[in-house]
């Protein structure tokens, strides 16, 4: 062969491993553009229903064995969005984002009904990853993920009625109320992610309320004048961070009430009036001595009663029916402060408040009692007070004694009825309340310690039926 034609083969030779070399690098680095694409997860496009399935074919979790599926959203700065799981998969959403932090994972477990939901405002535009998990290792099935913007409202001015939604972020969110006509109204804060929390403040009213809604809610349920307020939604313990939902509604006033929170009261006088977790205080004028009660009725909250003035300072619980309160004294001329509230923290609700007045009967030893008597009597060392009474018609009375220089003690006979009472009412006062059938009774007073002496108040009441 001459040099000529081995020159001219040894170059097709280099030349074709050449090519070789150069077809083999392109293909390789086609290949490797192309494999990020094959990679990429689906899209997810954000108002749009998507559908997929987990299979065995899933990636899997080497933590607990179950298979999860990526996806693909792009998310806008400040949206706040809401993704929903449904279909057979019993499973769990989690969001990260364009950095591959985990956002969000939705709430709940495969044992409730409750829709399988998470929500989340975005702080930075761009590309996030939505993860579809099976919820254990035994969680198959297809499913399909719906997902929508949604509107907050997380300050300004709001009016009645209102229904919005805000977004809570370890920050109080403060809202301008308007009332433009005294009334009653209800304001409730929901949420499923975190403890609500309300606050109220403006034209001298301060209200809060954590969980009076139920199941972490909390509902403020008030009389309001019409004026501008203040209006905060929080968590209850400042942190923490999730949608929640707030209504503002006017409620309708019962018919014929007039509500009277606070001012004057007469001593024969019945009205009705609205707490709010705020005690209400009335000025009660005595003009001459008598005998006063004082009944706080409620059906939607526990009653309490203060009375102090004039070097009287009294205070009762359940003195009335039920958990009503009662008080009823002997009071001289002068001015009181009578404070009207709720027994617990957070109670609030309509109430009737009613005073009246008996006659006291002075300097009476022994002698007739009637019903709606109120009879001032002595007792020295040793002495037993008589009192007869006449039943006209079946039903129940109630027989107090009461006194703050001794331990009263009562006693009832008659129609073979026999009974006793030491500390019946209030501290170590007596009462006995009993079914009486008509005829004639007698009732006695005296002190538990024969050796005691003082001054005491008796009165016989009919109960109402």
């Amino acid at each position: 062969m001459s040099m000529r034609s081995l020159f001219r083969t040894l170059s097709s030779l280099v030349f074709l491993a050449i090519g070789l070399v150069l077809g083999w690098l392109a293909a390789d680095h086609l290949q490797k553009e192309r494999e990020p694409e094959l990679d990429q997860p689906p899209l997810v496009s954000l108002g749009e229903r998507q559908r997929g399935e987990i299979t065995s074919a899933s990636e899997l979790n080497g933590k607990d064995g179950s298979r999860f599926e990526r996806y693909r959203i792009s998310l806008a700065q400040d949206a706040l969005v809401e993704l929903e799981l449904g279909g057979a998969l019993k499973g769990t959403l989690s969001l990260y984002d364009v950095s591959g932090q985990l956002l969000a994972t939705s709430p709940g477990d495969a044992t409730t009904e409750m829709p399988t939901r998470l929500r989340q405002r975005i702080a930075e535009e761009g590309e996030y990853t939505l993860v579809v998990s099976g919820h254990d290792a035994r969680s198959y099935g297809p499913f399909r993920i719906d997902s929508r913007e949604m509107q907050a409202q997380d300050s300004g001015l709001l009016t009645v009625p209102s229904a919005i939604i805000g977004w809570m972020h370890n920050a109080a969110n403060t809202y301008e109320l308007e009332i433009e006509e005294a009334g009653l109204y209800s304001l409730e804060m929901r949420s499923d992610e975190f403890d609500a929390y309300l606050a109220l403040t403006g034209n001298d009213i301060d209200l809060s309320d954590d969980d009076s809604a139920g199941n972490l809610d909390a509902r403020i349920s008030s009389y309001l004048p019409a004026g501008h307020y203040q209006l905060t939604a929080r968590t209850a313990y400042d942190r923490g961070e999730g949608l929640y939902s707030l209504d503002i509604e006017a409620l309708e006033l019962p018919e014929g009430v007039d509500f009277q929170n606070g001012g004057e009261l007469s001593a024969q006088q019945t009205l009705q009036g609205w707490f709010s977790n705020s005690p209400l205080e009335y000025r009660l004028q005595i003009d001459e001595t008598a005998m006063v009660t004082i009944d706080m009725m409620s059906d939607a909250m526990d009653s309490y009663l203060e009375l102090s003035g004039e070097g009287v300072s009294l205070s009762d619980d359940d003195g009335g029916a039920g958990l009503n309160s009662r008080l009823q004294t002997l009071l001289q001329p002068g001015i009181y402060t009578l404070t009207a509230r709720g027994f617990n923290s957070g109670s609030s609700g309509l109430f009737t408040l009613q005073t009246s007045t008996s006659e006291v009967v002075t300097e009476v030893i022994n002698g007739e009692l009637s019903i709606g008597m109120t009879i001032a009597g002595q007792l020295e060392t040793g002495a037993r007070n008589f009192y007869s009474f006449n039943v006209e018609s079946a039903g129940d009375y109630t027989f107090d004694m009461q006194s703050s220089e001794l331990d009263s003690y009562l006693e009832l006979e008659g129609d073979e009825v026999y009974l006793t009472d030491d500390d019946g009412g209030e501290g170590y006062d007596a009462r006995i309340r009993a079914h009486l059938e008509p005829g004639e009774y007698r009732l006695v007073a005296r002190a538990f310690d024969s050796s005691a002496t003082g001054s005491y108040l008796l009165s016989l009441s009919a109960d109402e039926e």
